[in-house]
């Protein structure tokens, strides 16, 4: 069992940034791997980013490709996406997810049914 705490959302100007944040309880991090998803009102959630056990391999959404960076640091036991140039419709509330790595599946995982543990999410609000 994992448990996830996002923090760091807020109200931003279009153009600004945030640091979103995404805490873990368990001594087990390491060995799991981690993604952003994003849900705005009226739609559907949708994959942000994602990145292996280690960190050392990352995939973004096109929409948020070149403008956020997710990053993770294990010692921390947490999970971090900065989000720079910030756009209108950026604005969602941003779930972090966690899944343990099985040897043989997929060490980047982009879809939310790959993903057992969830976070409360966090409001992240684009002003024009």
């Amino acid at each position: 069992q994992v448990q996830l705490v996002e923090s760091g959302g807020g109200l931003v100007q279009a153009g600004g940034s945030l640091r979103l944040s995404c805490a873990a309880s368990g001594r087990t991090f390491s060995s799991y791997a981690m993604g952003w998803f994003r849900q705005a009102p009226g739609k559907e959630r949708e994959f942000v980013a994602a990145i292996d056990w280690s960190g050392s391999s990352t995939y973004y959404a096109d929409s948020v490709k070149g403008r956020f960076t997710i990053s993770r640091d294990n010692a921390k036991n947490t999970v971090y996406l900065q989000m720079n140039s910030l756009k209108p419709e950026d604005t969602a509330v941003y779930y972090c997810a966690a899944e343990t790595v099985v040897a043989g599946t997929a060490r980047i995982k982009v879809r939310g049914n790959e993903y057992t543990y969830w976070g409360q999410g966090t409001q992240v609000t684009v002003s024009s």
